[in-house]
Formats: structure tokens, sequence, C-alpha cells
């Protein structure tokens, strides 16, 4: 099965250092408002997805969720999760304190690979 989701190494490094301070976390990528496109990292729990919302995959044992039109206009792309030294937009998510910022960088399925997708799973 191809994955919907991969992180980098530093990303994989930034979330384990959160996991030390906050415990278990959630990520969540909405398309608008005051967080743009930019993943948010809560605790788990700490933001309520509504009904449609899409868990495209889980990176470090970290659910990975997106808003379901996000979702639909990204559905054939691969996500991977990487991080800067930057203030992100809003500034709600917990790596903020940490002067870093979680992006996104995409990339389309191939045919062979969309034919071997992972399965997403839905809040109904």
């Amino acid at each position: 099965m191809i994955k919907r989701i991969d992180a980098t190494e530093k990303a994989v490094e930034l979330i384990n250092i959160l996991k030390e301070k906050h415990g278990d976390l959630m990520f969540y990528q909405a398309g608008g408002c005051c967080e743009g496109t930019q993943p948010q990292c809560f605790e788990k729990g700490g933001y309520y997805q509504r009904t449609g919302d899409v868990c495209i995959g889980v990176v470090e044992d970290t659910e990975f969720w997106v808003d379901k039109d996000l979702f639909e206009y990204w559905k054939h792309a691969h996500f991977t999760l990487t991080v800067i030294d930057a203030f992100g937009v809003g500034g709600f998510s917990l790596e903020t304190p940490l002067k870093k910022t979680f992006q996104i960088e995409y990339r389309i399925f191939t045919p062979e690979e969309e034919k071997d997708l992972e399965p997403v799973s839905r809040i109904e």
C-alpha cells in the first residue's frame, strides 16, 4: 500500500520533542481563515474535527487529519510533512514557541500509485 503522508527527519525530530512535552498529538490541516493551509499540531483531542474530515495517515503514531474540502482538492497528492525555522501563520500550533513551523510539500501520485493507496478514515 502507498502511504498518503510521510515526514522528513527534521519533522519527526520535532514531533518527538513535542510528544515529550505534550503527550499524544494530532495534526489538522484546514483550508482557510487564520491558519491558511499550514498543518497545525495539537495535543490529541485538542481540536475537534468536523463531519467528513479525513485522516490521511499517521506520522510517528500521530494522526494527520485534513479538512474534507481540502482533501477533495488534494486527494490525488502525496503529503510530505516538513519543518522550517519560522513563525507560522496564526501561531496556534504547538511548535510555534520553538520558532518552528510545520509545512506540507505535495506531489501528485502516479497512476500506478493511485491503484494501491492506503485507505482513509472519515469523521461520520
